[in-house]
Protein backbone atom coordinates (compact mmCIF):
# COMPACT_ATOMS: atom_id res chain seq x y z
CA UNK A 1 0.00 0.00 0.00
CA UNK A 2 1.64 3.64 -0.79
CA UNK A 3 1.87 5.83 1.91
CA UNK A 4 1.06 9.68 0.84
CA UNK A 5 3.99 12.06 0.33
CA UNK A 6 5.55 14.07 3.51
CA UNK A 7 3.78 17.39 3.38
CA UNK A 8 5.94 20.06 3.47
CA UNK A 9 6.88 22.26 6.05
CA UNK A 10 4.17 25.25 7.01
CA UNK A 11 7.36 27.81 5.62
CA UNK A 12 7.57 26.24 2.55
CA UNK A 13 4.03 26.54 1.95
CA UNK A 14 3.48 29.95 2.74
CA UNK A 15 6.87 30.87 0.49
CA UNK A 16 5.66 28.69 -2.18
CA UNK A 17 1.85 29.97 -1.87
CA UNK A 18 0.71 31.41 -5.16
CA UNK A 19 -0.11 34.95 -2.92
CA UNK A 20 2.10 37.17 -1.91
CA UNK A 21 2.93 37.64 1.53
CA UNK A 22 4.81 40.15 4.16
CA UNK A 23 5.03 41.74 7.24
CA UNK A 24 5.69 45.16 7.86
CA UNK A 25 6.44 47.12 11.20
CA UNK A 26 4.57 50.20 12.34
CA UNK A 27 7.06 52.12 10.10
CA UNK A 28 6.35 50.05 6.79
CA UNK A 29 9.64 48.43 7.03
CA UNK A 30 9.26 44.43 5.80
CA UNK A 31 10.30 42.18 8.47
CA UNK A 32 9.61 39.14 6.44
CA UNK A 33 8.60 38.44 2.76
CA UNK A 34 7.72 35.05 0.72
CA UNK A 35 8.94 34.00 -2.19
CA UNK A 36 6.06 34.78 -4.15
CA UNK A 37 6.19 38.21 -3.53
CA UNK A 38 10.00 37.86 -4.05
CA UNK A 39 9.30 36.60 -7.45
CA UNK A 40 6.66 39.21 -8.69
CA UNK A 41 8.77 42.25 -7.50
CA UNK A 42 12.19 41.10 -8.87
CA UNK A 43 13.68 41.67 -5.62
CA UNK A 44 15.37 38.80 -2.93
CA UNK A 45 14.68 38.39 0.37
CA UNK A 46 17.85 39.56 1.32
CA UNK A 47 17.01 43.01 -0.91
CA UNK A 48 13.49 43.49 1.05
CA UNK A 49 13.83 42.56 4.40
CA UNK A 50 15.21 45.08 6.58
CA UNK A 51 16.26 47.55 3.48
CA UNK A 52 12.62 48.94 2.06
CA UNK A 53 9.12 50.16 3.50
CA UNK A 54 6.03 48.48 1.51
CA UNK A 55 5.31 52.13 0.28
CA UNK A 56 9.12 51.65 -1.80
CA UNK A 57 7.26 49.48 -3.87
CA UNK A 58 4.93 52.27 -5.01
CA UNK A 59 4.28 54.58 -7.79
CA UNK A 60 4.75 57.90 -6.78
CA UNK A 61 0.59 58.09 -6.61
CA UNK A 62 0.83 54.65 -4.43
CA UNK A 63 2.77 56.75 -1.94
CA UNK A 64 0.54 59.33 -1.02
CA UNK A 65 -2.19 57.25 -0.95
CA UNK A 66 -0.12 54.89 1.42
CA UNK A 67 0.75 58.12 3.95
CA UNK A 68 -2.94 59.47 3.19
CA UNK A 69 -5.46 56.82 3.57
CA UNK A 70 -3.63 53.47 4.11
CA UNK A 71 -1.89 54.25 7.44
CA UNK A 72 -4.84 56.41 8.86
CA UNK A 73 -7.36 54.04 8.09
CA UNK A 74 -5.38 51.04 9.55
CA UNK A 75 -4.40 52.59 12.67
CA UNK A 76 -8.20 53.61 12.88
CA UNK A 77 -9.71 50.30 11.89
CA UNK A 78 -6.72 47.92 12.34
CA UNK A 79 -7.78 46.33 8.58
CA UNK A 80 -7.97 47.22 5.04
CA UNK A 81 -9.38 45.48 2.23
CA UNK A 82 -9.19 45.44 -1.71
CA UNK A 83 -7.00 48.10 -2.54
CA UNK A 84 -5.37 48.67 -5.58
CA UNK A 85 -1.58 49.32 -5.95
CA UNK A 86 0.65 49.75 -8.94
CA UNK A 87 3.99 47.45 -7.62
CA UNK A 88 7.03 48.87 -8.95
CA UNK A 89 9.49 46.11 -9.95
CA UNK A 90 13.19 46.17 -9.56
CA UNK A 91 13.58 46.40 -13.77
CA UNK A 92 11.33 49.64 -13.73
CA UNK A 93 8.37 47.78 -15.14
CA UNK A 94 5.10 48.72 -13.27
CA UNK A 95 2.59 45.57 -11.64
CA UNK A 96 -0.71 46.04 -11.04
CA UNK A 97 -1.76 44.32 -7.50
CA UNK A 98 -4.60 44.12 -4.68
CA UNK A 99 -3.32 44.64 -1.27
CA UNK A 100 -5.23 43.15 2.14
CA UNK A 101 -4.27 43.94 5.41
CA UNK A 102 -4.36 43.26 9.32
CA UNK A 103 -2.70 45.10 12.01
CA UNK A 104 -1.66 43.12 15.17
CA UNK A 105 -0.25 44.77 18.14
CA UNK A 106 -0.32 47.97 19.35
CA UNK A 107 1.67 50.95 19.42
CA UNK A 108 5.24 51.05 18.53
CA UNK A 109 5.16 47.26 18.87
CA UNK A 110 2.77 46.12 16.12
CA UNK A 111 3.29 44.57 12.85
CA UNK A 112 1.08 44.50 9.68
CA UNK A 113 0.19 41.03 8.10
CA UNK A 114 -0.09 41.96 4.00
CA UNK A 115 -1.09 39.90 1.20
CA UNK A 116 -0.76 40.53 -2.18
CA UNK A 117 -2.52 39.20 -5.21
CA UNK A 118 -1.76 40.06 -9.00
CA UNK A 119 -4.65 42.33 -10.11
CA UNK A 120 -4.05 41.58 -13.95
CA UNK A 121 -7.43 38.78 -14.21
CA UNK A 122 -9.37 40.72 -12.05
CA UNK A 123 -8.77 43.97 -14.64
CA UNK A 124 -9.68 41.86 -17.47
CA UNK A 125 -12.63 40.71 -15.56
CA UNK A 126 -14.18 43.90 -14.41
CA UNK A 127 -12.63 45.13 -18.06
CA UNK A 128 -15.18 42.12 -19.53
CA UNK A 129 -18.04 43.13 -17.08
CA UNK A 130 -18.00 46.88 -18.00
CA UNK A 131 -18.34 46.12 -21.57
CA UNK A 132 -21.08 43.36 -21.29
CA UNK A 133 -22.75 46.12 -19.62
CA UNK A 134 -22.09 48.70 -22.32
CA UNK A 135 -23.44 46.59 -24.84
CA UNK A 136 -26.13 45.87 -22.75
CA UNK A 137 -27.22 49.24 -22.54
CA UNK A 138 -26.81 50.19 -26.26
CA UNK A 139 -28.98 47.43 -27.01
CA UNK A 140 -31.39 48.31 -24.51
CA UNK A 141 -31.55 51.66 -26.07
CA UNK A 142 -31.70 50.32 -29.48
CA UNK A 143 -34.46 48.24 -28.67
CA UNK A 144 -36.52 51.56 -26.86
CA UNK A 145 -35.79 53.47 -29.88
CA UNK A 146 -36.94 51.24 -32.22
CA UNK A 147 -40.14 50.72 -29.68
CA UNK A 148 -40.84 54.44 -29.56
CA UNK A 149 -40.20 54.73 -33.71
CA UNK A 150 -43.23 52.24 -33.59
CA UNK A 151 -45.16 54.25 -31.03
CA UNK A 152 -44.80 57.10 -33.37
CA UNK A 153 -45.78 55.61 -36.47
CA UNK A 154 -49.08 53.60 -35.32
CA UNK A 155 -49.75 56.82 -33.94
CA UNK A 156 -49.27 59.06 -36.61
CA UNK A 157 -51.20 56.21 -38.80
CA UNK A 158 -54.31 56.73 -36.50
CA UNK A 159 -54.18 60.29 -36.71
CA UNK A 160 -54.05 59.95 -41.02
CA UNK A 161 -56.40 57.36 -41.09
CA UNK A 162 -58.93 59.29 -38.81
CA UNK A 163 -58.51 62.48 -41.29
CA UNK A 164 -59.25 60.44 -44.24
CA UNK A 165 -62.55 59.11 -42.61
CA UNK A 166 -63.84 62.57 -42.37
CA UNK A 167 -64.88 62.69 -46.09
CA UNK A 168 -66.73 59.58 -46.79
CA UNK A 169 -68.29 59.97 -43.47
CA UNK A 170 -69.45 63.29 -44.12
CA UNK A 171 -70.88 62.26 -47.54
CA UNK A 172 -72.89 59.42 -45.72
CA UNK A 173 -74.28 62.27 -43.30
CA UNK A 174 -75.17 64.41 -46.58
CA UNK A 175 -76.89 61.30 -48.20
CA UNK A 176 -78.75 60.94 -45.42
CA UNK A 177 -80.21 64.45 -44.90
CA UNK A 178 -80.68 64.47 -48.68
CA UNK A 179 -82.70 61.59 -48.62
CA UNK A 180 -84.67 62.54 -45.27
CA UNK A 181 -85.98 65.58 -47.19
CA UNK A 182 -88.04 63.45 -49.13
CA UNK A 183 -92.08 63.79 -47.99
CA UNK A 184 -92.96 60.27 -49.15
CA UNK A 185 -90.87 58.57 -47.07
CA UNK A 186 -92.35 55.93 -45.01
CA UNK A 187 -91.73 55.21 -41.25
CA UNK A 188 -89.68 52.15 -42.01
CA UNK A 189 -87.50 53.94 -44.34
CA UNK A 190 -87.66 57.00 -41.54
CA UNK A 191 -85.99 54.71 -38.65
CA UNK A 192 -83.73 53.36 -41.17
CA UNK A 193 -82.13 56.92 -41.99
CA UNK A 194 -82.48 58.24 -38.03
CA UNK A 195 -80.12 55.15 -36.84
CA UNK A 196 -77.69 56.31 -39.95
CA UNK A 197 -77.40 59.84 -38.59
CA UNK A 198 -77.01 58.24 -35.09
CA UNK A 199 -74.52 56.41 -36.21
CA UNK A 200 -72.54 59.12 -37.58
CA UNK A 201 -72.76 61.32 -35.11
CA UNK A 202 -71.16 58.44 -33.00
CA UNK A 203 -68.22 57.81 -36.11
CA UNK A 204 -67.81 61.76 -36.41
CA UNK A 205 -67.01 62.04 -32.22
CA UNK A 206 -64.71 58.79 -31.92
CA UNK A 207 -62.81 60.02 -35.18
CA UNK A 208 -62.96 63.28 -33.27
CA UNK A 209 -61.41 61.70 -30.62
CA UNK A 210 -58.55 59.73 -32.47
CA UNK A 211 -57.46 63.13 -34.41
CA UNK A 212 -57.26 64.87 -30.68
CA UNK A 213 -55.26 61.89 -28.97
CA UNK A 214 -52.65 62.15 -31.97
CA UNK A 215 -52.39 65.68 -31.70
CA UNK A 216 -51.27 65.07 -27.92
CA UNK A 217 -49.70 62.57 -28.33
CA UNK A 218 -47.68 63.42 -31.51
CA UNK A 219 -47.85 66.86 -31.48
CA UNK A 220 -47.99 69.68 -29.32
CA UNK A 221 -50.99 69.05 -27.29
CA UNK A 222 -54.56 71.01 -27.70
CA UNK A 223 -54.76 73.93 -28.92
CA UNK A 224 -57.61 76.49 -27.18
CA UNK A 225 -58.54 79.81 -28.62
CA UNK A 226 -59.31 82.25 -25.60
CA UNK A 227 -62.56 84.26 -25.78
CA UNK A 228 -64.46 86.39 -23.37
CA UNK A 229 -67.58 84.35 -22.31
CA UNK A 230 -70.61 84.44 -19.71
CA UNK A 231 -69.68 81.21 -18.47
CA UNK A 232 -72.96 80.23 -17.52
CA UNK A 233 -74.52 81.43 -20.31
CA UNK A 234 -72.40 79.08 -22.44
CA UNK A 235 -73.18 76.03 -20.15
CA UNK A 236 -76.73 76.58 -20.27
CA UNK A 237 -76.49 76.72 -24.05
CA UNK A 238 -74.61 73.60 -24.01
CA UNK A 239 -77.07 71.62 -21.83
CA UNK A 240 -79.71 72.72 -23.89
CA UNK A 241 -78.24 70.62 -26.85
CA UNK A 242 -77.13 67.80 -24.73
CA UNK A 243 -81.06 66.98 -23.59
CA UNK A 244 -81.92 66.58 -26.91
CA UNK A 245 -78.72 64.38 -27.65
CA UNK A 246 -79.53 62.44 -24.69
CA UNK A 247 -83.34 62.36 -24.17
CA UNK A 248 -83.33 58.62 -22.29
CA UNK A 249 -81.61 61.05 -18.90
CA UNK A 250 -82.70 64.33 -17.48
CA UNK A 251 -80.62 66.91 -17.68
CA UNK A 252 -80.61 70.06 -14.78
CA UNK A 253 -77.80 72.71 -14.84
CA UNK A 254 -77.79 75.05 -11.64
CA UNK A 255 -75.67 78.42 -12.05
CA UNK A 256 -73.86 79.84 -9.33
CA UNK A 257 -71.89 83.56 -9.04
CA UNK A 258 -70.61 85.56 -11.16
CA UNK A 259 -69.75 84.11 -14.91
CA UNK A 260 -67.44 86.11 -16.48
CA UNK A 261 -64.20 84.45 -17.94
CA UNK A 262 -62.17 83.58 -21.24
CA UNK A 263 -62.41 80.31 -22.46
CA UNK A 264 -62.50 78.00 -26.04
CA UNK A 265 -66.13 77.69 -26.23
CA UNK A 266 -65.73 74.68 -28.72
CA UNK A 267 -63.29 73.21 -26.41
CA UNK A 268 -65.15 73.05 -23.60
CA UNK A 269 -68.64 71.84 -25.37
CA UNK A 270 -66.56 68.91 -26.18
CA UNK A 271 -65.60 68.38 -22.30
CA UNK A 272 -68.91 68.62 -21.33
CA UNK A 273 -70.12 66.56 -24.02
CA UNK A 274 -67.63 64.33 -22.97
CA UNK A 275 -68.52 64.25 -19.00
CA UNK A 276 -72.37 64.11 -20.00
CA UNK A 277 -72.26 61.21 -22.24
CA UNK A 278 -69.86 59.37 -19.80
CA UNK A 279 -72.67 59.86 -16.88
CA UNK A 280 -75.45 58.12 -19.71
CA UNK A 281 -73.16 55.42 -20.02
CA UNK A 282 -71.88 54.46 -17.06
CA UNK A 283 -74.11 55.94 -14.49
CA UNK A 284 -77.79 55.02 -13.46
CA UNK A 285 -79.76 54.21 -16.42
CA UNK A 286 -82.77 56.92 -17.06
CA UNK A 287 -81.00 58.48 -13.66
CA UNK A 288 -80.70 62.55 -13.42
CA UNK A 289 -77.38 64.20 -14.68
CA UNK A 290 -76.50 67.97 -12.52
CA UNK A 291 -74.26 69.93 -14.33
CA UNK A 292 -73.06 73.22 -11.81
CA UNK A 293 -71.57 75.85 -13.55
CA UNK A 294 -69.46 78.43 -10.58
CA UNK A 295 -67.62 81.33 -10.38
CA UNK A 296 -65.95 83.85 -7.77
CA UNK A 297 -64.66 85.98 -10.48
CA UNK A 298 -61.17 84.63 -10.18
CA UNK A 299 -62.10 81.01 -10.39
CA UNK A 300 -64.10 78.92 -12.66
CA UNK A 301 -65.81 75.46 -11.97
CA UNK A 302 -67.79 72.81 -13.89
CA UNK A 303 -69.02 69.72 -12.41
CA UNK A 304 -70.91 67.01 -13.81
CA UNK A 305 -72.50 64.72 -11.16
CA UNK A 306 -74.83 61.23 -11.68
CA UNK A 307 -75.97 58.79 -9.35
CA UNK A 308 -74.99 54.62 -10.33
CA UNK A 309 -72.57 52.53 -9.57
CA UNK A 310 -69.11 54.03 -8.60
CA UNK A 311 -65.86 53.66 -10.72
CA UNK A 312 -64.12 51.24 -9.34
CA UNK A 313 -61.19 52.19 -6.20
CA UNK A 314 -58.42 50.47 -8.93
CA UNK A 315 -60.00 52.21 -11.53
CA UNK A 316 -60.05 55.83 -10.15
CA UNK A 317 -56.39 56.80 -10.57
CA UNK A 318 -56.64 55.62 -14.18
CA UNK A 319 -59.58 56.72 -15.57
CA UNK A 320 -57.65 59.88 -16.84
CA UNK A 321 -55.64 57.62 -19.09
CA UNK A 322 -55.85 56.70 -22.74
CA UNK A 323 -57.66 53.79 -23.61
CA UNK A 324 -59.14 52.74 -20.51
CA UNK A 325 -62.44 52.22 -20.26
CA UNK A 326 -65.10 50.67 -17.86
CA UNK A 327 -67.55 48.12 -18.25
CA UNK A 328 -70.88 48.78 -19.62
CA UNK A 329 -73.64 45.98 -21.00
CA UNK A 330 -74.35 48.65 -23.54
CA UNK A 331 -72.12 47.85 -26.56
CA UNK A 332 -73.33 50.17 -28.54
CA UNK A 333 -72.28 52.96 -26.22
CA UNK A 334 -68.95 51.84 -25.67
CA UNK A 335 -65.70 54.37 -27.18
CA UNK A 336 -62.20 53.39 -27.75
CA UNK A 337 -61.41 54.86 -24.09
CA UNK A 338 -60.26 58.77 -24.96
CA UNK A 339 -63.05 60.46 -23.92
CA UNK A 340 -61.53 61.30 -20.50
CA UNK A 341 -58.05 61.52 -21.41
CA UNK A 342 -59.10 65.02 -24.12
CA UNK A 343 -61.16 66.19 -21.38
CA UNK A 344 -57.96 66.38 -19.20
CA UNK A 345 -56.24 67.19 -21.92
CA UNK A 346 -58.33 70.19 -22.48
CA UNK A 347 -58.38 71.09 -18.98
CA UNK A 348 -54.91 71.27 -19.12
CA UNK A 349 -54.94 73.31 -22.09
CA UNK A 350 -56.87 75.99 -20.15
CA UNK A 351 -54.52 76.18 -17.34
CA UNK A 352 -57.09 73.89 -15.28
CA UNK A 353 -57.51 70.88 -13.77
CA UNK A 354 -59.94 67.60 -13.66
CA UNK A 355 -60.87 65.21 -10.46
CA UNK A 356 -63.07 62.94 -9.89
CA UNK A 357 -64.64 61.29 -6.87
CA UNK A 358 -66.58 58.86 -6.65
CA UNK A 359 -68.98 56.45 -4.40
CA UNK A 360 -72.16 54.19 -4.00
CA UNK A 361 -73.57 57.07 -1.54
CA UNK A 362 -72.66 60.13 -3.02
CA UNK A 363 -72.37 59.56 -6.55
CA UNK A 364 -70.06 60.44 -9.10
CA UNK A 365 -69.15 63.64 -9.95
CA UNK A 366 -66.40 65.28 -12.21
CA UNK A 367 -64.85 68.58 -11.30
CA UNK A 368 -63.24 71.37 -13.70
CA UNK A 369 -61.53 74.24 -12.54
CA UNK A 370 -59.54 77.09 -14.02
CA UNK A 371 -59.03 80.76 -13.65
CA UNK A 372 -61.26 83.07 -15.34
Amino acid sequence: MATAPPCPPLEQLLDEVPVGLLVTDAVGTITSVNGTLCNWSGYNAQELVGQKKLQDLFTVGGRIFHQTHWMPILQVQGSISEVKFDLRRSDGRVLTVMLNAVRRGAGAGCHDVVSVVVAEERNKYERQLLLERKRSEELSQKQLREAEDRALFAEQMVGIVSHDLRNPLAAITMGATTIGRDATLGERHAKVLDNIHRSARRARRLIDELLDFTMIRVGHGLTVAHKPANFHELVGQLVEELKLAFPSNPIRHSAEGPGGCAVDADRIAQLLGNLVANAVTYGEPGGPITVTSWGDGGECVLTVHNLGEPIPEPMLARVFEPLVRGGTPDHSTRSVGLGLFIVKAIAQAHGGSVTVTSSREQGTTFKFVFAC
